[in-house]
């Protein structure tokens, strides 16, 4: 280390060599997103192949020992500011977790990631969790080595959820859920007591180049740039992002259900819009990147519920929605179809659930993770552990495997600890949309108008700006005064809904 080399000049090679270790990242994300969209099966093999042979490589990159010893006489500086500070920090707790990770496990973690994503699509085509099950039993196996590789206090889950959640436990999500079982398990009882509104037609038909239409002209509208991003059609809807200029969307649309597309649409443009609205000047260090997973989906759940399935949202869309598909909605009143597309209902899908139910969904999954990871759980037969779980808590009965078990790609991509951030982040939404509606006095008249820019502009100044400067509860401290709390989202559900299944 050349010691007489002032801090601007250390500086300005660190964030380089961070650069170059995000360009080898981005290149894997674009070759996973082509995987997952345009691939030829006949290239799954070679795919895995290069995906292994880049995960490797960036491995190495960022555990490479001067970029170690660059970062230790970063942190010893005191003339840096603070985002430069905070990079740094950051880095080095990342790097210092790299450095836990034998190349051979990187190398075979990724293999086996590309070998189970193949697996799981064919079950998916075959409803049969067999075809997916040995993959998956190599996954979870790979998955317990790092939480050995990783350490962890307490359950051995907690490991898995910091890389997703920094600081979140098992203990503190066990309390959520049984927020969620002691609060929302009656006020379901109670909805259920009411006249379920009529949804019979948003299940007629809807064309497939219409929709896709409407969904482009949606995302358009929320903010989200076409000139620094694109959308696709994909088995499972996602956002991956290259850069702050180049972020991508997929949807999957049904013909036969309205909500699929839409509602799709609205949540990854959600995750889009928060990757178009980090710093771009901060590209490849912890400042240009996600607070996390659960301020993520905060992000994707404030459109999608607070915004997108609100009255106000469809006072201003719904006429020209009528004028689209005239044979499905032009008898059908704005009254109507605002209690049909907030219809709760229990269901098999966890991406197709209402607001309430969404949550049982989530917490099915971080049950069966955490008993796979602390072997409570096997994976043999857990197709049929899975339809216990959906039985006992949403009282249906799954059909088949698809529907069931392989409905989610997490598994097969090794995402284990990135279910609970689905409700956390819902939980985070509503905390954070209560937050904004104090200060925007006339938010709901402003987006009944398809203003979308007032609200899209105090999410990137008090959210997208900050990347991971500060953690989830420092950043919902900052925007709300107080730590994450449930409350909040009860008070939502139970002002929505009360007035939606009144009487």
């Amino acid at each position: 280390m050349d010691i007489q080399k002032n801090s601007k000049e250390l500086y300005a090679e660190f964030r380089e060599q961070m650069a170059k270790i995000a360009d080898v990242k981005n290149a894997i994300a674009v070759l996973s997103w082509d995987q997952e969209t345009y691939l030829p099966g006949k290239g799954a093999g070679f795919r895995g192949q290069q995906i292994t042979t880049l995960s490797t490589l960036a491995h190495e990159m960022f555990s490479d020992d001067k970029l170690g010893n660059k970062l230790q006489e970063l942190l010893s500086r005191d003339d840096l500011d603070n985002v430069q500070k905070k990079n740094v920090e950051l880095s080095w707790e990342d790097y210092s977790k790299n450095k836990l990770y034998p190349a051979s496990f990187v190398a075979e973690l990724s293999q086996v990631t590309s070998e189970s994503y193949h697996a799981w699509i064919k079950a998916r085509k075959d409803a049969s969790y067999a075809v997916f099950q040995p993959l998956l039993e190599k996954m979870i196996s790979l998955k317990k080595q790092e939480c050995d590789i990783l350490g962890f206090e307490g359950h051995p889950y907690n490991a898995l959820i910091n890389e997703y959640e920094k600081g979140m436990t098992t203990t503190t999500l066990d309390q959520i859920f049984d927020e969620v079982k002691s609060s929302l398990s009656p006020f379901l009882q109670k909805i259920a007591g009411h006249e379920k509104p009529n949804n019979n037609f948003l299940k007629t038909t809807y064309g497939k180049d219409a929709q896709w239409q409407y969904g482009l002209k949606l995302l358009n509208d929320m903010g989200f740039d076409f000139e620094a991003g694109r959308q696709d059609l994909s088995e499972h809807p996602f956002t991956t992002s290259f850069n702050p200029r180049d972020v991508r969307v997929t949807t999957r649309v049904d013909e036969q259900d309205f909500n699929n597309m839409t509602w799709s649409c609205i949540h990854e443009g959600g995750h889009a819009l928060y990757e178009q609205g980090l710093p771009v000047e901060q590209y490849g260090l912890p400042c240009g990147e996600a607070a996390s997973l659960g301020v993520h989906e905060s992000q994707s759940r404030l459109w999608e519920n607070n915004v997108g399935r609100g009255i106000s949202y469809w006072k201003h869309y719904y006429p020209g929605l009528q004028e689209l598909f005239p044979g499905n909605l032009s008898g059908v009143p704005l009254e109507e179809f605002y209690r049909a597309i907030n219809l709760v209902e229990p269901s098999l899908l966890r991406t197709e659930a209402d607001e309430i139910t969404y949550h049982f969904h989530v917490m099915i999954r971080y049950e069966i993770e955490k008993g796979l990871i602390d072997g409570s759980i096997s994976a043999k037969d857990l197709n049929h552990t899975w339809n216990e779980y959906y039985k006992n808590f949403l009282q249906v009965t799954v059909p088949n495997d698809t529907l069931g078990v392989l409905q989610d790609i997490h598994w097969s991509h090794g995402s284990f600890g990135y279910f609970p951030t689905y409700s956390l982040g819902s939980f985070y939404a509503a905390q954070f949309y209560q937050a904004i509606s104090r200060q925007i006095k006339d938010l709901e008249e402003r987006i009944a108008n398809g203003d979308f820019a007032t609200l899209l502009q105090w999410l990137r100044q008090n959210i997208h700006v900050h990347g991971r400067f500060y953690t989830s509860n420092e950043l919902c401290e900052k925007i709300t005064g107080e730590p994450l709390n449930f409350s909040h989202f009860m008070k939502y559900a139970e002002g929505k809904y009360g007035e939606i299944y009144r009487g």
